[in-house]
């Protein structure tokens, strides 16, 4: 009788066990930052990408890129460009991104979608017709979209390229995209530079005033600042004594708006490889990245802001650039920032733009 009660025991913890009752993996990150599509609006079909995202990934913000790059023959003649380092020639906003992430999305079954968060990106920030865009969008495809972003103000490079009006922190087109946000329930994925490229060192940076007025003036708007701020060549704030006058560090100034009671609705991502060199430069930089972390952990969130990657490797690699940061933080903190931070903005913003699309229906 041994042998037939080990093969019913086997049995039992088999049919007990979590993979057999259907529980979801348990998934490394939550991605807070995912282009599916390119500067020229090309990119993986999201059925390809969900077998990308695999077991590694569970939730995904999705979004396009606002911005197409012109190929303008006099400028490049042959060549194509795809990225905006890649020609001289103008970017411009193209709105049909929102349509094509609904698309993809909805092309999904019901179990695939519940792990994508899709974001409208289509609109200039510039254009008091913004917010019509948005709320247009909305409505033509109900039970879609969770949040707007990632859209730009101040970027390296980016900015100045754009054909119209810049872009300004001060521009009544933005405080009323912002005001739109937070009576619909919108997270806001921003991406505003906290200086200008060069900037001379021990200076307050450019934009860093204008940024926290903005913040402060939409308390009801959860804002996730991308990148903290940072960039290619827009690097950590160093600290120094001007005038015996000591300006604060990139530390202190993200600490500073964590801190600041106004600014509770307002969130950081960590992202992009060009921004992971910073948190990883030395043992010291990732320590220090990871003290204010750990205090703040309900603040941060992880997103790749991988372009239309063709496949796992390169999607997860910026995931493992940071993982010198990773290892510095506790398993809670590293749990919220990897996962939960995602999950608890991501759901009510779902709980709230849907009952938002109720009233618009009646």
């Amino acid at each position: 009788m041994t042998g037939p009660r080990i093969v019913l025991a086997a049995f039992l913890v088999l049919a007990v066990s979590p993979a057999r009752a259907g529980e979801p993996p348990n998934y490394e990150f939550d991605d807070s930052h995912f282009h599916l599509t390119n500067y020229v609006q090309q990119g993986p079909d999201i059925h390809a990408f969900l077998e990308t995202m695999g077991t590694k990934v569970g939730r995904v913000a999705l979004f396009g890129i606002p911005l197409q790059q012109t190929w303008s023959y006099e400028n490049s003649g042959d060549f194509a460009p795809t990225y905006y380092l890649h020609s001289d020639a103008p970017l411009y906003y193209y709105s049909f991104t929102d349509a094509w992430i609904a698309s993809q999305y909805l092309s999904l079954a019901p179990a695939e979608r519940a792990r994508f968060d899709p974001m409208i990106t289509g609109f200039n920030p510039a254009d008091m017709y913004a917010v019509d865009h948005i709320r247009r969008v909305l409505k033509v495809f109900p039970g879609v979209f969770s949040g707007i972003g990632e859209f730009t103000i101040h970027k390296e490079f980016v900015s100045s390229k754009i054909a119209g009006d810049t872009p300004s922190l001060t521009d009544p087109a933005v405080d009323r995209i912002f005001d739109f946000a937070g009576e619909v329930g919108l997270v806001t994925l921003i991406h505003e530079d906290i200086d200008v490229p060069f900037a001379k060192e021990g200076a307050e940076p450019a934009y860093l005033a204008q940024m926290k007025a903005l913040l402060a003036r939409h308390p009801q708007t959860v804002t996730i600042w991308a990148h903290a701020g940072l960039g290619r060549v827009v690097h950590p704030v160093q600290a120094s004594a001007e005038t015996a006058v000591r300006a604060p560090g990139q530390i202190e100034i993200v600490k500073g708006i964590l801190e600041d009671p106004r600014l509770r609705h307002v969130y950081f991502d960590l992202s992009w490889d060009e921004v992971a060199k910073y948190f990883v430069r030395t043992p010291e930089t990732t320590r220090a990245a990871a003290d204010l972390i750990e205090t703040h952990a309900d603040r941060f969130l992880f997103g790749t802001d991988e372009v239309a990657p063709p496949n796992q490797e390169q999607y997860l690699r910026v995931y493992q650039e940071y993982e010198p940061l990773w290892k510095q933080l506790s398993r809670d903190a590293r749990e919220k920032v990897l996962k939960g931070n995602y999950e608890r903005l991501f759901d009510e913003a779902r709980r709230r733009v849907r009952a938002w699309e109720k009233t618009q229906a009646k």
